[in-house]
């Protein structure tokens, strides 16, 4: 016959057990808190609803994330976008507009017009327009690089993403001041 050795009985490796045996020792008793309320029209449920909605926890969203360089710029991407078709649309828009409701807007009225604003005004508005419209169109190329399989790699896409931000620093001050 073989001896028995005998093996301390360990709880955690016995789930159910430890579960059983811990209970009454220590005089834990796990209680599930829930109110339930009847609710019989619709009204009353919409408030019980709303209640609920309340007290329901906020996802932590974008505070919990520590800013990286890629979703900051693609946001800008689509930001400037955006602003970049806005001002376009709302541009071409006026003159399909002005001409149709008889007050033409031609490009020697828009020229007058911009050659009576102060030169402070001048530089922030081309400011305005160029970085975004310098920004757009590098982040662009990078894209461009992206679809053909090129720089697709961690240390990639950040040296393209510097590339961008060093190009539209460049472009849209020489698109503000000296152009």
């Amino acid at each position: 016959m073989s001896p028995i050795t005998k093996l301390p009985l360990r709880l955690a490796a016995v789930p159910s057990l430890s579960r059983s045996l811990l209970r009454p020792a220590l005089g834990l008793q796990l209680v599930r808190q829930v109110s339930t309320v009847k609710a019989t029209s619709a009204q009353e449920q919409d408030t019980i609803l709303v209640a609920q909605r309340k007290n329901r926890p906020c996802s932590p969203h974008l505070q919990i994330y520590q800013p990286q360089l890629t979703w900051i710029l693609s946001s800008f991407h689509r930001i400037t976008g955006v602003g970049l078709a806005v001002g376009f649309y709302a541009l071409t828009c006026s003159y399909a507009f002005g001409s149709l409701l008889g007050y033409p807007i031609d490009t020697a009225s828009l020229v007058g017009l911009v050659a009576g604003l102060p030169v402070a005004l001048k530089i922030v508005g081309k400011a305005i327009a160029a970085f975004p419209f310098a920004f757009h169109v590098g982040n662009g190329f990078r894209h461009l690089a992206w679809d053909f399989g090129s720089q697709l790699s961690i240390k990639g896409v950040y040296t393209t993403g510097y590339i961008v931000l060093g190009f539209t620093a460049a472009v849209g001050s020489y698109l503000a001041f000296l152009a």
